[in-house]
């Protein structure tokens, strides 16, 4: 072929070509017989051996890109695509012309709904486009002219089956694809939630609006937005409170989705925002009362009672009630910290308990998660992309969250173009694949139109919705900061645009649906109410306070830790024995492989008491006893199924068919789950810390693959999971299971950083342990559940002991006692004789045990502290006392500014009256040492110091 004609395969040519092509595969007859040749010549198709080719023996690929690019390129146009636009009444008959200018109608069409996002008119300031509009839109591209706009046009999916003008196509293609809606989903894969939100958007007009009943409600509700920010900035000038003036359409878009999710089976929302807004959303949808919202604004009555605890207004829950035609839809505001983001995955792991707890088929269809996210966070945020990433995983998918967007077009002083690289806001959403709706947030019309539509989506389709709602920040970032120092053109604009509640008033005013009176009234009965409160309040302000341990949470407590209580977490032999039998079995029928088959030949015979139990039985025997009790397990994290040291195998693979078998499953009526997560940290733990708030009586784990991997999760550790009972009351009982100890392993897998959890233990916030036997870890684990004193756990788990056969339980040891608290010298030795107490704990009473075996050191007793936090003084102290006079020394593996040493350094002092001695490795700046040499070097010199006559 001559490159003349190759030429025209290409650029502004191709959605054509594209189109035309679609029109040969369905009849080659209908395009002009030029064509013909050119589409055998490129693409092979068989016409009775044209030019000697054959037909190709594969389905014909697109013509041009395979996909649609986050840049907004065209999509290729198989002849499926062609098969769905037929499917969805895109026909398109033109009396008066020939095929081919329908078949170019047909791709101006498709490209304004692949590109007519670009040219939407979005912004409240009115401010154009960057660049040229794209070529796309041009009819002219299409070889349709100014003449052609009066040609009589059958467009069945815009008009059914009324004949219009090209001219009206244009128009309405301009109005639902341009205008003051647009959206992104000609990129969603699947074929029939594509061509839904096509007939929603072409039939429908994206969702209708109910008259003028409607309109007036909205109105009324854009009031109850501007009233209460107008009232809060007269009355307490330069009070922080993050105002949603500039975005108040996001009240009225909150009602109207929530009206059509109650009437389409919603039942509850777990709502998840940062501050924009958030009192807005609280007194105006969530009906918290105007007392209680101006109250916190007064002076604390009681400061006294909130010293070092409590959190700041913006921060807080609250849960209440809304009432769907005569039905009640409960709503739940998480609490939030100021890390903007990170609530996203707690939101989504509470909604995930909650369906798991309604255990329905149509759970997904009853709870709601609604995320509402700022536009500077939701691009530049790495825990936004790694929730969306969850929402469609085994163990994390909820059925799909809304997302609102409060696009305030600027981050605090940051423009768009210095914080993201894409478009827009929400580009990173299409990684999911799913609609993004953008609305301009002075169309309140608009924005109820999209959020009705969201919510229809997202009930029919169980996927994620995305509603970037392009709105502006009145004030400042907080209402104490100046934006016209870094945004003065913004802000001369905004000052020129005015609230979105007047401009829409005018409008109705305009159209009749409401006179210039009753609009005014609305604005002032509103303000007389909150200055009747405000008077009643200045006088005699309330008390905060927080409600978070009702319904599921009664039978719990947090405050203080009895360490003197004994949990009953003992099993009788018998029903170890039974169970040990069952989760030690593989069915014959599962075709496991042969080390794993010897691996549960070994548990049975620790479950028969024949040999001591490892590690890694301990715990199976801990889930199939809450199991058999009825009890939910979950555990996530990277490779837990498993286990990343080969230890757990939570379930058996069947090597021919690559299906699992549970063998704790057949312990009880509890259920058993376990999930291999994404290579995630913050996101996973935050997932399964939200879990934990609405599955009180699980027991829900995350297990570190090593243990400093909880690096990536600091903000979920540092801001709820040690911190939520200080700062909301909200309790929470997730296992952190965080391997740990000095093997040689290098700097990133030898510490959990236990010395981080220690600095944040106070106020008995959590559990610490550091543990050495299988039997604590059994213990811990059911004490974790049976203990009506709800905390988080954190436990230093094991790696060499997983297989250390000195690191062993029986069964007596999980029939009696219970858990450790300190476990004393196990040797034979006598007290008199003792002229030093090395206290550790966790892996390195293992090598202080062998050194002193190996040397016969009988002078020197080794004690181990199994839990570091609370400390059990009591305990520790009663041991010591058992070796008057000895020397007291604190063995650790870690480096001296790292583990246990400074946290136990004060209360040793405390209990012995003396400063104690230590033995750790050098303070460091990185944790252990990358080469295996130096670290025995290093472990060695810790051992000998231990005992040496003189530390």
């Amino acid at each position: 072929m001559d490159d003349k004609i190759g030429s025209h395969l290409s650029g502004d040519n191709l959605p054509f070509i594209e189109d035309l092509y679609g029109e040969y595969l369905r009849d080659p007859d209908s395009v002009d017989s030029s064509w013909v040749p050119v589409f055998q010549e490129y693409f092979g198709i068989a016409t009775n051996g044209h030019n000697g080719r054959v037909a190709p023996q594969f389905k014909p690929r697109g013509l041009f890109s395979p996909a649609l690019l986050g840049n907004g390129a065209l999509t290729a146009t198989t002849e499926a695509e062609y098969a769905d636009l037929a499917s969805q009444g895109f026909t398109v008959r033109t009396p008066e012309r020939s095929t081919k200018f329908a078949a170019r109608v047909r791709a101006l069409v498709r490209a304004y709904r692949l590109h007519g996002h670009l040219t939407a008119k979005l912004d409240p300031l009115g401010r154009p486009h960057a660049g040229e509009p794209p070529p796309d839109l041009d009819p002219a591209r299409y070889a349709i002219k100014d003449e052609d706009m009066q040609t009589p046009v059958l467009c069945e999916a815009l008009f059914g089956n009324e004949e219009v003008t090209m001219e009206r196509v244009m128009e309405k293609l301009r109005a639902l694809y341009c205008g003051h809606i647009a959206i992104e989903f000609q990129n969603i894969p699947d074929n029939e939630p594509r061509s839904w939100l096509r007939k929603q958007i072409e039939v429908n007009e994206y969702a209708p609006i109910a008259g003028g009943e409607e309109r007036v409600r909205i109105l009324d509700q854009l009031t109850d937005s501007e009233s209460f920010e107008e009232f809060l900035h007269k009355k307490y000038v330069g009070a922080k409170r993050f105002s949603l003036s500039g975005g108040d359409s996001l009240i009225p878009m909150m009602h109207a989705m929530l009206q059509e999710g109650g009437r389409l089976g919603l039942e509850e929302v777990i709502i998840g925002m940062a501050h924009r807004g958030r009192l807005n959303v609280l007194h105006n949808l969530m009906g918290k009362p105007a007392r209680s919202m101006l109250s916190e604004f007064e002076k604390n009555p009681s400061p006294e009672d909130y010293l070092g605890s409590s959190d700041v207004k913006y921060h807080m829950g609250y849960s209440s009630d809304y009432e769907v035609e005569g039905k009640k839809l409960h709503l739940s505001l998480c609490f939030n910290p100021s890390h903007l983001e990170f609530v996203n995955p707690v939101v989504a792991g509470r909604s995930k308990a909650k369906q798991d707890r309604m255990g329905s088929d149509d759970a997904c269809r009853k709870l709601l998660p609604l995320l509402l996210h700022g536009d500077a966070a939701f691009s530049g945020q790495g825990i936004v992309p790694e929730t969306l990433q969850m929402g469609r995983l085994r163990g994390y998918d909820v059925g799909g969250t809304i997302h609102i967007v409060i696009n305030n077009q600027v981050g605090f002083t940051a423009t768009p173009n210095e914080a993201r690289s894409t478009t827009y806001a929400t580009d990173i959403a299409k990684l999911l694949e799913i609609p993004i709706f953008h609305v301009n947030g002075h169309d309140p019309e608009a924005c109820v139109r999209v959020a009705k539509l969201a919510m229809r989506y997202r009930q029919r389709f169980g996927q994620d919705v995305v509603i970037d709602l392009v709105c502006f920040r009145q004030w400042g970032h907080n209402e104490g900061d100046e934006p016209r120092f870094t945004q003065p053109l913004m802000y001369k604009l905004i000052e020129e645009v005015g609230p979105v509640r007047s401009h829409y008033a005018s409008r109705l005013i305009a159209e009749g649906v409401i006179d210039e009176k009753a609009a005014e009234q609305m604005v002032a009965d509103k303000m007389d109410a909150y200055a009747e409160v405000f008077e009643q309040v200045r006088e005699t302000p309330e008390k905060p306070k927080v409600s978070s341990l009702d319904g599921l949470w009664q039978t719990y407590k947090g405050g203080d830790v009895e360490i003197t209580d004994q949990i009953e977490t003992t099993v009788s032999i018998e029903t170890l024995k039974e169970l040990g039998a069952k989760i030690s079995t593989i069915p014959d029928e599962v075709n496991a492989h042969r080390t794993i088959r010897r691996l549960f030949k070994n548990r049975a015979e620790m479950a028969s008491g024949e040999s001591p139990m490892d590690w890694g039985f301990a715990e199976s025997l801990a889930y199939a006893t809450l199991v058999a009790e009825g009890t939910r397990v979950r555990i996530s994290g990277q490779d837990s199924i498993r286990g990343t040291f080969n230890h757990r195998h939570a379930a058996v693979t069947d090597t021919e068919t690559g299906e699992l078998y549970w063998p704790v499953r057949s312990a009880g009526s509890g259920a058993f789950d376990v999930y291999n997560s994404m290579l995630s940290e913050a996101g996973v733990v935050g997932f399964d810390y939200g879990y934990s708030l609405d599955y009180p009586d699980a027991l829900v784990a995350w297990e570190a693959q090593f243990g400093d991997f909880c690096n990536g999760a600091q903000v979920i550790i540092d801001q709820f999971i040690s911190s939520g009972e200080d700062k909301w009351e909200r309790l929470s009982g997730l296992v952190m299971l965080l391997p740990h100890g000095y093997e040689g392993q290098g700097p990133e897998h030898s510490s959990a950083r236990l010395e981080r959890f220690l600095q944040l233990s106070a106020e008995d916030n959590w559990f610490v342990c550091n543990l050495t036997l299988p039997a604590q870890f059994f213990h811990v684990l059911r004490r974790q559940v049976h203990n009506p004193t709800r905390k988080p756990l954190i436990i230093m788990t094991p790696k060499s002991l997983l297989r250390l056969r000195e690191a062993t339980s029986t069964l007596e040891d999980l029939s009696d006692g219970g858990f450790r608290y300190v476990i004393d010298e196990t040797r034979d030795l006598d007290p008199a004789n003792v002229r030093r107490v090395v206290l550790c704990s966790g892996k390195i009473y293992y090598d202080l045990l062998g050194h002193a075996q190996e040397n016969e050191h009988d002078d020197v007793a080794i004690v181990r502290v199994e839990q570091l936090y609370p400390l059990a003084t009591s305990a520790l102290t009663s041991t010591l006392k058992k070796y008057p006079g000895a020397e007291i020394v604190w063995v650790q593996e870690e480096p001296e500014n790292m583990g246990a040493w400074w946290y136990m350094f004060p209360h040793l002092i405390e209990l012995t009256g003396e400063r104690p001695a230590r033995v750790t490795r050098a303070a460091s700046a990185s944790p252990a040492t990358g080469f295996k040499e130096a670290h025995e070097i290093e472990q060695n010199r810790i051992l000998e110091t231990a005992f040496a006559e003189k530390i």
